[in-house]
């Protein structure tokens, strides 16, 4: 299935054994990228967005070098959606599995097909 995150699993096995785990580690179990070293950057990345979430990338990477980088990491053709992502879903999987009520999905609708037909 790809290549596994070895440093940030170790950290989380860590963790784990301590009871601390993150949401981070939650979200990025699932990651899988081409290289390791794509996916420890992109376990730093996002505990930094995710530091101070609705701020912009600059603002939350404090500095240029760390600015640059996240924007390397984004434009990396060795990354793409499916990698950011396949983590992110399969955490929603678990969570989504463990409730018994209703789930609500909320989707904004301004970028939906049916709000494009309605704007023609």
């Amino acid at each position: 299935m790809g290549l596994v995150l070895t440093e940030c699993a170790e950290a989380r096995s860590q963790r784990v054994t301590t009871g601390v785990e993150t949401w981070v580690d939650r979200e990025t179990a699932g990651c899988e990228f081409k290289d390791e070293r794509l996916g420890r950057r992109f376990c730093k990345l996002l505990a930094q967005i995710g530091s101070d979430m609705g701020q912009s990338i600059p603002l939350v990477c404090q500095d240029w070098a760390n600015t640059k980088a996240a924007y390397r990491f984004f434009s990396n053709e060795r990354v793409n959606e499916a990698d950011i992502l396949c983590g992110h879903f399969e955490a929603t999987r678990g969570r989504a599995a463990t409730t018994e009520g209703p789930i609500l999905v909320l989707h904004d609708t301004r970028n939906s097909a049916s709000s494009a037909r309605s704007r023609i």
